[in-house]
């Protein structure tokens, strides 16, 4: 037990360290400061920009770059969409894979369009390497980048600067951050023993005689990106917990100070941009004691097992090794469970749906909140969303104008804070109560009562929180299930986009007020404490009866059955 937690605690040491140092980098990216990748690519970008036609020193309103990230997404999908549909005349289709069927073509599009990569399908039997490369690989970066430019956008628009260029942003997000690091991380990736090939399979004679077909691939790089990028889809149906995407412990040490290094950071990026240091490590400190706090109740679950299975075969307490890999055990399989549901990366080393109940309500909260550390870019949108609101309440409370960066919060903003929270209810419960009124004909699920329903909600809230993990028992490649899972995937993600980016533009024009005695401060630990509390009720209470339905249920009922 106590070397799991040590492994967990050492981990976190690492990020710790990492944040700041990449959340001022980011923010010298931005910024447009002096760094040690400016000689190279500066070059490199200025002809990127004269040959799209990009006039690099424009700014954009608040309309104009929803315009442009509607516009490039949706010719993004368009392109990958027909590219998976055709994928039977394109090279590199080395085991004559044929097109998918429609409707799953189109949600996978979605789903790696908006950064999710939830998955209905198993990578090495349905999609050839010139679409796992070309479609999907492309718009792992480009979906990443695009989050990060929004987020960017809105942490501009908060500390009254424009909102900058788009396509500009899109740019220099893949040029400076994703493909450095990623080329970095998959030579590492490399070296430790991922496979990068364009062979075909592998056929080898096993110990018995038999005849056996080995998937390979292109794996190094599309493993690197995925991490990085919160993208999550796995080259292979078993994602992560397979042995060509995470063979060892360096790998998934890797993959997780990879998939959580970003979210981190943005923190601090807010704190260069603001002058905010403070500010950045009360807020910094707030999400990591609840990620702190999530991490050790999953590990205690699962350190301390299934007590059905305990008391039939064991005379105590024994891991919960059911669905992880043995070579990362109870320990490093709770931490990464948590880490890619706080961050929405989704990414899997073991099966979310043989984690115990503690596990599943942790992964169900992060997912629900959305902050803990959230997508890439948006969910540090997101964490700022409940710092005005809590500005608002607080100020009401005490009868103060509420004022955040020294611009008041008015009528305007509170709508559209307000539409970013409500959103992904509404994305959530509605289909998912649908789902659960025909649970024989469309919810597909394999465990009967409190898991059921369980297992249901989080394919919903998965893909409305742009995150794509899954409790993969539930039978979800239907025509329901990728169209459906498609509506929460869109909606989770451009709506909240178009809200944050018009609250931003608006904070942007606002005309500063001078702080005075009287002025709500928001760097302090009160405000912090305060804000905390916010985040709880409002994001709790919306998903408490779900949550009390669902895993904690489950919880009560194994205790009861248990003895």
């Amino acid at each position: 037990m106590l070397q799991g937690f040590i492994q967990i605690a050492l981990t976190l040491i690492i990020l710790v360290v990492i944040a700041p140092v990449f959340g001022k980098y980011i923010a010298q990216v931005f910024l447009k400061k002096n760094t040690v990748l400016n000689r190279v690519f500066n070059p490199v970008e200025r002809t990127i920009f004269t040959l799209a036609g990009i006039r690099y020193k424009d700014n954009m309103t608040g309309r104009q770059y929803i315009q442009a990230v509607l516009v490039s997404n949706l010719v993004m999908g368009i392109f990958v969409f027909l590219m998976l549909m055709l994928q039977s005349i394109f090279p590199l289709n080395l085991t004559n894979l044929t097109a998918p069927r429609w409707d799953l073509a189109l949600h996978t599009t979605i789903s790696f369009v908006t950064n999710t990569n939830q998955q209905h399908y198993s990578g090495e039997t349905t999609y050839s390497y010139a679409s796992q490369i070309l479609a999907l690989g492309f718009l792992m970066f480009t979906s990443a980048a695009t989050g990060l430019a929004v987020g960017i956008a809105f942490i501009r628009g908060l500390t009254g600067r424009r909102l900058g260029n788009f396509y500009v942003d899109l740019t220099v997000s893949i040029t400076r951050i994703l493909l450095p690091i990623s080329l970095l991380g998959a030579l590492l990736l490399l070296i430790a023993g991922i496979p990068e090939t364009l062979a075909s399979p592998a056929t080898v004679t096993t110990l018995e005689g038999a005849t056996q077909v080995i998937a390979r691939g292109p794996v190094a790089h599309f493993e690197m990106i995925k991490q990085l990028g919160e993208n999550g889809g796995g080259f292979f149906s078993i994602n992560s917990a397979h042995p060509f995407e995470n063979p060892n412990t360096f790998t998934n040490l890797l993959g997780i100070i990879a998939m959580l290094s970003i979210p981190m950071a943005l923190i601090f990026t807010y704190g260069v941009f603001a002058n905010k240091t403070k500010q950045s490590w009360f807020l910094f400190g707030m999400v990591f004691i609840i990620f702190i706090i999530l991490i050790g109740i999953t590990a205690i679950g699962e350190y301390q097992g299934n007590p059905l299975v305990n008391n039939a075969i064991f005379s105590g307490e024994q891991p919960n090794l059911e669905g992880k890999e043995v070579r990362f055990g109870w320990a490093q399989t709770a931490l990464w469970a948590v880490s890619t549901t706080a961050t929405m990366c989704g990414a899997v080393n073991g099966m979310h749906d043989s984690l115990m109940p503690k596990g599943s309500f942790s992964t169900l909260f992060n997912m629900f909140l959305q902050i803990i550390w959230g997508g890439q870019g948006i969910g540090t949108a997101y964490l700022f969303i409940y710092l005005i609101l809590t500005v608002f309440i607080t100020g009401l409370m005490v009868g103060r104008t509420p004022e955040f960066l020294g611009r008041k919060i008015e009528r305007k903003e509170i709508v559209l804070a307000s539409v970013v929270l409500l959103v992904h209810p509404i994305f959530v419960l509605i289909p998912s109560a649908i789902a659960l009124s025909f649970s024989y004909t469309l919810a597909g699920i394999s465990n009967p009562g409190f898991h059921g329903l369980s297992q249901v909600v989080y394919e919903y809230t998965s893909a409305s929180a742009n995150n794509g993990s899954g409790f993969e028992k539930l039978g979800d490649d239907t025509l329901w299930w990728n169209l459906s899972t498609s509506i929460s995937l869109l909606g989770g993600r451009y709506i909240p986009i178009i809200a944050l980016l018009l609250l931003a533009d608006s904070m942007a024009r606002k005309q500063p007020v001078p702080e005075t005695a009287g002025t709500l401060r928001t760097d302090t630990l009160l405000f912090t404490s305060v804000t905390a509390g916010v985040i709880l009720v409002l994001g709790v209470l919306t998903f408490f009866p779900v949550l009390a339905l669902g895993p904690i249920a489950e919880g009560f009922q194994l205790l009861r059955i248990s003895g």
